[in-house]
């Protein structure tokens, strides 16, 4: 069984496309020559790897599993270009991460600026997504590190708690709801509300939670900062739900109301996630070591 890496990118390519002749084209082969190279993998194999239909192809259950490894490999190999790469620059070693929003927001500025202190030859380059895409997207291989949700991380990665990070409703002052210690979802979801950008991971999973009591957030207003959005619940836009870290620290300088939800998806903690510790560039082992020792749980 011998693959190239042209063998391997075409696959993925072939695999995200549905289809060989969109795969060829973003691998810049001939269509003869991808349908060949397949071909010679699946005889290569002894399994076809791909359902070939008229309006493109499916991946087989072999077909999958090569895709989570062949993606994997080439993440490796780019990881590797780019840490020699880093060399002639005078940097020696890159870290991809992925983090939930208030991870990205809240949890790691501090904690990853004191790392990049400590060691100045090593850069990280944090990615903003929801815990469920981040958990699939480190077993994948897409990233070397996540910050997410525990309890949507698949038991196949290795984790440790890193922090608490309750979802908590913010409301104007003299709000009706404020006096009262907790809430259901359900009872706000016909207010107004003030949300982040469009694209924030947090906002989308608030949004997700809505629409499975069969509602839809009224969203008067969407801005980039938790700062901005307490600025506007404060003026009396409308309501908001972020982490209690952030809505607390803005409690301090505005006048804001906070109550608890009840549900238990906003009752989160947060773990750092990866695939294998031992598998891991030293860099990374590193990082991870500086996150562990930084935990508040």
């Amino acid at each position: 069984m011998r693959f190239d890496l042209v063998d391997l990118r075409l696959f993925v390519a072939v695999a995200e496309a549905r289809s060989i002749t969109h795969g060829a084209e973003r691998s810049a082969l001939a269509l003869a020559s991808a349908s060949a190279r397949i071909k010679g993998m699946e005889v290569a194999l002894g399994v076809p790897l791909l359902k070939r239909e008229r309006r493109g192809v499916e991946l087989t259950a072999a077909g999958e599993s090569l895709l989570d490894h062949a993606r994997i490999v080439l993440h490796d190999i780019e990881a590797l270009q780019g840490d020699l790469a880093a060399y002639a620059r005078g940097m020696k070693a890159h870290i991809h991460m992925l983090s939930n929003t208030a991870g990205m927001s809240e949890h790691l500025p501090k904690v990853l600026s004191a790392y990049l202190v400590q060691n100045p030859n090593i850069s990280i380059n944090v990615e903003e997504r929801e815990s469920p895409h981040i958990g699939q997207a480190i077993a994948s291989g897409v990233a070397d590190i996540g910050l997410a949700a525990g309890h949507v991380v698949p038991d196949n990665l290795e984790r440790f708690a890193f922090c608490d990070d309750r979802l908590i409703l913010v409301t104007p002052p003299a709000d009706p709801f404020n006096g009262r210690r907790q809430i259901d979802y359900r009872e706000v979801l016909d207010r107004d509300f003030v949300g982040l950008s469009e694209g924030s991971a947090l906002q989308d999973h608030i949004a997700s939670h809505a629409a499975r009591q069969g509602k839809r957030i009224r969203l008067r207003a969407r801005v980039r900062t938790f700062d901005a959005v307490c600025q506007m619940v404060e003026a009396g836009v409308g309501v908001a739900m972020m982490p209690e870290v952030a809505a607390r620290r803005a409690m301090k300088t505005m006048k804001v109301g906070l109550v608890r939800i009840r549900d238990a998806w906003t009752q989160r903690q947060l773990v750092v996630c990866m695939r294998s510790f031992k598998a891991l560039p030293r860099p990374a082992q590193q990082l991870v070591q500086h996150l562990r020792a930084s935990a508040s749980i």
